[in-house]
């Protein structure tokens, strides 16, 4: 069965997923188990860079929160390369990720390999284009099909 999720912005408009649990068990299962609890229900995009990256995940909304405790990282077992709307776990150093995330708006090849790709959006790019800084998650899900 594939993993899918969606991210529902304040606005409405909502951002489709498919996960990687074959390159990335641990960090789509930790991604699973957040979204479960509602973890990131209400919680922004708190860097937006265009030509970069939208990341979010930090329940402090500077950057520097997470859930409490670190995932590793898993890069050795990870192929899919950072193309526009993958979808990476942020860190502050190797094996230090928790719950930031992050997707990219354009190809960032020197994060492979540095940063553990775990899905991709499949619909609503257009809307990750135009969301700002500080725009809130209304509701993250992830399922099975």
């Amino acid at each position: 069965m594939a993993k899918k999720g969606s991210i529902e912005l304040e606005n409405g408009g909502v951002i489709q997923l498919d996960f990687f649990p074959e390159e990335a068990p641990n960090t789509v299962a930790n991604f699973e188990k957040l979204t479960n609890e509602g973890f990131y229900n209400g919680l922004s995009f708190h860097r937006v860079i265009p030509g970069f990256v939208a990341q979010g995940g930090c329940p402090k909304g500077n950057g520097t929160g997470g859930p409490g405790y670190t995932i590793d990282c898993e890069t050795s077992t990870n192929t899919s390369k950072h193309e526009r709307g993958t979808l990476a776990m942020a860190h502050a150093g190797r094996n230090t990720g928790g719950s930031q995330f992050y997707i990219c708006y354009a190809p960032q090849p020197h994060l492979d390999k540095q940063h553990t790709v775990f899905g991709k959006v499949t619909s609503g790019m257009e809307l990750l284009d135009s969301v700002k800084q500080g725009d809130k998650m209304k509701e993250v899900k992830v399922w099975e099909e």
